[in-house]
């Protein structure tokens, strides 16, 4: 029951967060096109005119932090078998930081500091925890792989974005890189309800 629980939990927390920002972006003042390509996932979460559903991504965010919490340390951790201070350490970081990009929007001189800060631990955080999950469990078989490759182009991703903040397409890599934990999340619901 416990299992099925947690991948649940997972399940939902990745499909609320993909549609929650689907609807935002919709409803952002801007093409939709444009919304992805050159709007950040934290400018729908800015209370104002922009995005009149902030409220929604902003949900999404929070959604997800306390759902990789709940569900890792409730039941995905008894996958773990090595690493286990690492793993426990990076889940919560990355947890964390979702929270905050959740709970501190961008944009505003005196919070964005530590608005930048939660989106660092979350993405940084959270494609580290792929790379380790995927070599910290029993097996590394199709589950492990896939967590290994999101977790590289995450990196890789975060990586080429940092190095070009300024660039106008600089959303597509940030999403790039937020994706990745995404897919796990809905990956290990899946994986956990089947094993």
């Amino acid at each position: 029951m416990k299992r099925k629980v947690a991948g649940i939990v997972f399940l939902i927390a990745s499909l609320y967060y993909i549609v929650a920002e689907a609807i935002s972006a919709t409803h952002f003042n801007a093409s939709l096109y444009n919304t992805y390509a050159i709007h950040t996932i934290s400018e729908l979460g800015i209370p104002n005119v922009n995005s009149p559903l902030f409220w929604l991504m902003n949900s999404a965010f929070i959604l997800m932090g306390l759902a990789l919490l709940f569900a890792s340390f409730y039941k995905f951790k008894d996958y773990i078998v090595k690493n286990n201070a690492v793993f426990y350490m990076l889940t919560a970081v990355t947890a964390i930081g979702v929270i905050i990009v959740g709970f501190v929007h961008g944009g505003n001189p005196l919070t964005s500091g530590y608005h930048t800060l939660g989106a660092v631990m979350a993405i940084l955080g959270g494609n580290i925890l792929l790379v380790l999950v995927s070599r910290s469990m029993e097996v590394f078989e199709s589950y492990q792989k896939a967590a290994l490759i999101l977790g590289i182009i995450g990196l890789v991703a975060f990586w080429i974005m940092f190095f070009n903040m300024h660039n106008i397409y600089m959303p597509v890599l940030e999403r790039l890189s937020v994706y990745t934990l995404i897919i796990w999340c809905f990956l290990t619901g899946v994986h956990i309800i089947r094993n």
